[in-house]
């Protein structure tokens, strides 16, 4: 795991600093360090520029005497606007080694740059009216605008925006990422975001951001059924179920067979439809011990007929992959009823339809969700949550926001059941194929349709080759 990509709460985050203290540097030690690595991203960007820092009462305003401090150094023009007196041994110290003014963030002038350095993590409560307002009012006065940790007003552990909060060019994560910086909407309020090492030691953590897959030609003794079979199980909806298939067929595994409920309608000639139009037809369509992976879900339909094939789809012990309308079907009798070692892949709608409506960040509710069912679960949406039983989290943002729109759930599903095809591993197939679901959007660039998703996964899969 890169240590970039680690993510830590709040809780775990002090923990960590915890430990650093332990091995004999100070607190001090360590807000100097958090100065110095954002002052060098904050040099790197934007130079001899004039520049304002915004300083809170507590180790975040510390840290931002710091950063005034070592720029000017090297010739930058800073001022320092305080919020109110410094309150941690650690500030005071930092303040005290600023040999320059200190204005009224109220009252400061506005200037090229500013360094939002007033709470960063650890609210509870957003910031008061007219700070909030005089924060906003700054920020989108400057070209260059800097969140220390985080802005001002977000909640750490969950996201959420506690007050107004301006949007900056660059949050500057100090030791770890956390939560907030990869979930909505906090993830929103920034163009770029880096994570500047101080020496924190995130191993302890089981949650981190996806990071881009490493993917395997076929080898020399590589066939269609090694490199994976993949059954989905159609439905009402051909179309659903024809885009599923496509993705699945994309994905790198060998072999997609497209059970149809009715008359097989035109598609790629690669994909076999086979008309299986009763639960007994898909269950025996499912007899084959070569299948790597079922999907069902896709345009399957909510009536009686399609429990059926749903049931027999479940009865086989094959890998398998459930979204859409299997979901549906299920959520009327509860999480029990999801099997254990499947791949789930609900939407917001679909989540609370199945567990409820679960306390916590969206990071713990999937991982609530995961424990309960034994299922690996990708939660969907702009920032994607995938996770499974034994605590594993990886946490993708920032996605394309014109993947809103019918049938690219479809094709993410038929991505799962291919990389669950090819690879046997079912928290690996689901953030490969949630990394290449966001490449092939990228690359599609704006105003595409799902259909537009199918020719981009090849480049996307050989990108990471």
């Amino acid at each position: 795991m890169n240590k970039s990509s680690v993510i830590l709460t709040g809780a775990e985050m002090r923990a960590a600093e915890q430990a650093v203290f332990a091995s004999g540097v100070s607190e001090y030690e360590l807000m100097e360090r958090a100065g110095a690595a954002a002052a060098e991203i904050i040099w790197r960007a934007g130079g001899k520029r004039d520049l304002l820092i915004l300083c809170g009462p507590g180790n975040n305003g510390g840290d931002g005497f710091v950063i005034a401090r070592m720029l000017r150094a090297r010739g930058v023009p800073v001022r320092v606007a305080a919020s109110g007196e410094s309150r941690t041994p650690s500030s005071l110290k930092a303040r005290a080694a600023w040999a320059g003014g200190i204005e009224d963030v109220m009252n400061a002038a506005p200037a090229s740059q500013i360094v939002d350095a007033l709470f960063g993590t650890g609210l509870s409560r957003g910031l008061d009216g007219k700070l909030a307002e005089r924060l906003c009012s700054l920020t989108g006065s400057a070209g260059f605008s800097y969140a220390l940790d985080l802005p001002s007003g977000v909640a750490t552990d969950s996201g959420a925006l506690l007050s107004s909060i301006p949007s900056f060019g660059v949050c500057i994560a100090l030791g770890s990422l956390k939560p907030a910086h990869v979930l909505q909407p906090a993830a929103a309020q920034w163009q770029r975001l880096i994570c500047a090492d101080i020496g924190i030691d995130g191993a302890m953590s089981t949650v981190h951001r996806l990071e881009p897959p490493h993917l395997a030609e076929p080898g020399p003794s590589a066939h269609k059924y090694r490199r994976g079979l993949v059954a989905v199980v159609g439905g009402e909806m051909a179309g659903a179920s024809m885009l599923a298939s496509h993705a699945a067929a994309r994905s790198g595994a060998g072999m997609v067979r497209r059970l149809a409920q009715d008359v097989a309608i035109g598609g790629m000639d690669a994909i076999v439809t086979q008309q299986a139009t009763t639960g007994t037809d898909v269950a025996k369509a499912l007899s084959d011990p070569r299948i790597g992976a079922v999907l069902a879900g896709p345009g399957l339909g909510r009536n009686h007929h399609a429990l059926d094939r749903l049931e027999a789809a479940i009865a086989h012990p094959h890998p398998l992959v459930l979204d859409a309308d299997a979901l549906i079907l299920l959520a009327d009798r509860g999480p029990a009823a999801i099997p254990p070692a499947a791949i789930i892949t609900p939407h917001e709608g679909e989540f609370v339809r199945l567990f409820g409506d679960l306390p916590g960040s969206k990071i713990d509710q999937a991982l609530a969700a995961a424990r309960q069912t034994k299922a690996i679960l990708v939660y969907k949406g702009n920032d994607s949550v995938i996770a499974a039983p034994d605590g594993r989290v990886a946490v993708s943002s920032g996605s394309s926001s014109w993947l809103s729109t019918a049938g690219t759930g479809d094709i993410l599903a038929g991505l799962v059941a291919g990389r669950l095809a090819a690879t046997g591993d079912g928290f690996r197939a689901a953030c490969e194929a949630l990394w290449l679901h966001g490449e092939a959007a990228r690359r599609a660039g704006a105003a595409f349709v799902a259909d537009d998703l199918l020719a981009r996964l090849p480049a996307a899969i050989a990108s990471r080759l």
